[in-house]
């Protein structure tokens, strides 16, 4: 599905700080079929992935060595300082004061109370992913938190998503925005490693998944969580070469654009 805006509240960009960013963006060609273009001087290294031409994600350098390389979730808001200086009245951190990137857009990045880390994008020439909920593109954001009913209260103040929780076996909540289902959220499973914070996770669509998968094992990943069916689709955890964690997932029939 081709966008060209996104609705204050709504997740509306993804990209990955790695320590070897042409080495990513050749990973991330291979696997999602993207072309990568590298910004101007100015733009610090940073690499803009297109799919059909359209926007789909970033790669940047890694800027703290001190933090396994993750993908990051942006939200787009009104305005970047408001946001910021809200989710500090809500108990969050700031981690990143709002800055202008070029003439694009103004972030800033932010830990909610339990420590995921979220960034927030004011936008202006680039509104956000050109495509979404197609094979190579990102279809959903997903928190791993050790707080649902806190999560839920930040997140709701900050942003104006409503929490609904599911009514199946699967301890799970989907964030809604004026009623549509924009992200989701679930207890940070038992299996994850102690040292694993709290964290938003990021999925790719896939025309397949088992597919997809051998592919990033082919590529140099690494497979932490095999394929399984939900309702939504298959999907399956996987980490890039340098470690950045995804999920890979073909969409049940319906679903996606």
């Amino acid at each position: 599905m081709e966008m060209t805006e996104y609705a204050p509240g709504t997740p509306s960009w993804v990209d990955v700080g790695s320590p070897d960013p042409a080495g990513a963006a050749a990973f991330y060609g291979a696997l999602f079929g993207w072309a990568s273009e590298e910004g101007p001087p100015e733009a610090g290294g940073y690499r803009m992935c297109l799919l059909r031409g359209l926007p789909v994600a970033g790669i940047g350098p890694q800027m703290n060595s001190d933090v396994p390389p993750y993908w990051a979730s942006y939200v787009t808001v009104a305005d970047a300082d408001a946001s910021l200086a809200r989710a500090l009245e809500l108990g969050g951190t700031v981690l990143l004061p709002a800055m202008d990137v070029l003439d694009v857009g103004r972030m800033g990045i932010l830990a909610d109370p339990q420590g995921a880390v979220v960034s927030v994008w004011e936008p202006r020439a680039h509104k956000g992913a050109g495509l979404v909920d197609e094979p190579g593109a990102f279809a959903w954001n997903e928190l791993l938190t050790t707080d649902v009913a806190g999560a839920s209260a930040f997140y709701g103040e900050l942003f104006g998503w409503e929490a609904r929780a599911s009514e199946g076996d699967m301890d799970y909540t989907e964030f809604l925005l004026e009623g549509r289902s924009i992200a989701g959220m679930m207890p940070r499973p038992e299996g994850m490693p102690a040292e694993a914070p709290p964290m938003w996770l990021v999925y790719f669509a896939v025309e397949d998944c088992d597919a997809a998968v051998a592919r990033v094992q082919e590529l140099g990943g690494v497979l932490h969580l095999p394929p399984m069916d939900i309702p939504p689709g298959r999907f399956a955890m996987v980490a890039d070469p340098h470690g950045a964690v995804f999920y890979v997932m073909r969409l049940a029939e319906g679903l996606g654009g």
